[in-house]
């Protein structure tokens, strides 16, 4: 069963670590916490730095609660709880000044976020060599809903459940394939490429930064076994998908790169017509004369200004709004076609290659190359 990233044990060791915090004899333990916290502001961002410094002020504070009288007679269990709540404290704390904290970490998070959202619009599992028996779309969709929810937490253990959480259920989809249908499970052969079409179609916000994150704060003594496996395994997803190119599909090169190609130019035109659209519903635009303010939406609800305009309203100074409008809808209308004329002929030519190919003695197959952990 999947560990719940608001499971039972994550609220007893933080509310239990606040409970102790709240007792007088803490104060020592309290004022280390608050200096440490406030020390952050003194220096710049610096991921590997600041990493080194959490974690050794992690084991410092592991040794003072060991020693103290609020812990005196504490089982293992109980100070781990302890240092679970410390971990979450701290780090929720630091989240903002920790988390993303470089324009290199954001430029990373926008260029993964660019190309899955590219490879979107054509990858099918096929071309990940994924088996028939382990393409269950159920599955698929609650292992992207538990790698979607990583972004919304603060806390480095939280982040990591989420990833484990999704990679518990591709395992149990691997299981029971295993089972009922007495599919030889591969290991990594068949694991990994599951996780990389699931973190494909969920497209995680900030990817690299969260995965920086838990690499950086989470304790380095329990980064360990199983956790550390799911977080290897989608670290390699990451690498995978950032270097991935024709070659590392089950996919002709030609038709690869005419999809990308494709998929860039439709978010070109969807990003261009929302950008013109954005600027008009911002822009004020006032025929003098009339004194018309067509900003916003229209009367009719329309988001386009003149829309609710008679041709007696507009005036001289509308014309140069009018014709840039009027340059931007062709441009958009030439592009959709050439997108279309693409895709069509793209189709033609697959239909052409598959009527070929079953008279031909050499067959155009493309192995899957994937980076393996």
């Amino acid at each position: 069963m999947a560990a719940t990233s608001c499971s039972p044990s994550t609220a007893v060791s933080f509310y239990d670590f606040l409970d102790r915090m709240r007792n007088p004899a803490s104060i020592d333990l309290v004022r280390s916490i608050k200096s440490f916290i406030v020390s952050f502001s003194f220096y710049a961002p610096n991921p590997e730095n600041d990493g080194k410094r959490v974690q050794e002020f992690y084991l410092a504070m592991e040794n003072s609660i060991r020693d103290h009288q609020l812990w005196s007679g504490a089982s293992e269990e109980e100070i781990d709880y302890s240092m679970e709540g410390l971990e979450k404290y701290v780090m929720t704390k630091l989240f903002s000044r920790t988390f993303a904290c470089t324009a290199e970490d954001s430029k990373i998070d926008r260029e993964i976020a660019e190309k899955i959202s590219l490879l979107q619009t054509f990858l099918k599992p096929e071309h990940l060599d994924i088996p028939a028996i382990l393409r269950n779309e159920a599955s698929w969709l609650l292992a992207e809903k538990e790698l979607g929810k990583m972004n919304a937490y603060k806390a480095p253990r939280e982040k990591l459940l989420c990833i484990i959480n999704c990679c518990q259920v591709i395992n149990n989809l691997l299981l029971n394939a295993s089972i009922s249908d007495n599919h030889t499970i591969a290991g990594a052969d068949d694991f990994l490429p599951v996780l990389i079409y699931v973190t494909i179609k969920a497209n995680p916000p900030q990817l690299h930064s969260n995965l920086m994150f838990i690499q950086l704060y989470r304790r380095q003594a329990k980064l360990i076994s199983e956790e550390a496996y799911y977080f290897t395994n989608l670290a390699s997803t990451k690498t995978f998908i950032i270097d991935l190119h024709a070659k590392s599909l089950s996919i002709d090169e030609i038709e690869f790169e005419k999809n990308m190609q494709m998929a860039r130019l439709a978010n070109k035109v969807i990003d261009e017509d929302y950008n013109m659209r954005d600027g008009m519903m911002r822009q004020k635009v006032i025929a003098p004369d009339t004194g018309m303010n067509l900003k916003g939406r229209s009367k009719s609800g329309s988001s386009y200004p003149f829309m609710d305009v008679e041709a007696s309203d507009l005036t001289v100074g509308d014309v140069e709004m009018l014709l840039k409008l009027y340059k931007d809808m062709v441009n958009k209308y030439t592009d959709m076609c050439a997108s279309y004329r693409h895709l069509s002929s793209s189709k033609s030519e697959l239909v052409h290659l598959k009527g070929n190919n079953t008279s031909s003695n050499q067959p155009a197959e493309t192995s899957a190359r994937l980076d393996r952990a």
